[in-house]
């Protein structure tokens, strides 16, 4: 039963097979890792760009949700630490500048390409990037058990949703030397509504591929019981 319970949505989808090496299995994990990574570097070319405030509305907190609760604690973790360093490392996989985009209000979606890079501690947005990690390694160790399917879906979603916002504000009123209050009115209230918007979408497709994958009743009791 403990192993039913942390099985993971991918692994429900994709199931490991017993005679695979530590290598294949490593190898197996890492690119799942990295496919996840591009997923919400896809996702951060989603961008809403908001007059009042640097920081702005993006899709990556879908993928961060999805990434977690698909993948599980240390994958979903390992994923946006990859997704961390890519940008770190140069590649554009961070969402627009504000000087990629025309105007104080402004929707990028998708394409052109025109992803960012840079160090987080360099970022005004550089703590979201921190609570990316924290928030997937959170969603992940609780759809390992079960909360990523049943009635629990949405308090999970909504708690890791909550935490990228803690390292993110408190590095906002860092970085532009604000009050705390102040840095809740630029980084976390203009946000609220779309994150709900997108917690609700994942508490969809998680609970959804679920189905898809047929191992619902498989994967031990809904948490709640």
């Amino acid at each position: 039963m403990q192993q039913a319970r942390g099985l993971t949505l991918i692994d429900a989808l994709l199931p490991r097979v017993d005679g695979d090496s530590t290598v294949l299995r490593a190898a197996r994990d890492l690119t799942l890792m990295m496919a996840f990574a591009a997923f919400v570097a896809l996702l951060a070319q989603f961008q809403v760009r908001l007059p009042w405030t640097p920081v702005p509305v993006t899709g990556q907190t879908l993928g961060v949700l999805v990434a977690g609760g698909a993948l599980g604690a240390w994958r979903g973790a390992g994923s946006l630490t990859i997704y961390s360093l890519a940008g770190t490392l140069g590649l554009p996989v961070f969402t627009p500048a504000a000087n990629a985009t025309a105007g104080n209000w402004d929707v990028h979606l998708f394409l052109p390409w025109q992803g960012m890079h840079g160090a987080p501690w360099d970022l005004v947005s550089g703590g979201y990037l921190l609570g990316f990690i924290l928030a997937a390694a959170i969603v992940g160790f609780l759809a390992e058990r079960g909360w990523d399917r049943g009635a629990w879906v949405n308090v999970a979603f909504l708690l890791g949703t909550a935490i990228v916002y803690v390292p993110g504000v408190l590095w906002l009123e860092h970085q532009l030397h604000v009050s705390l209050s102040r840095s809740l009115e630029l980084g976390l209230y203009p946000f609220i509504a779309g994150d709900l918007m997108k917690v609700f979408i994942a508490a969809i497709v998680l609970p959804g591929a679920w189905i898809f994958a047929g191992k619902k009743r498989d994967s031990g009791p809904d948490p709640g019981s």
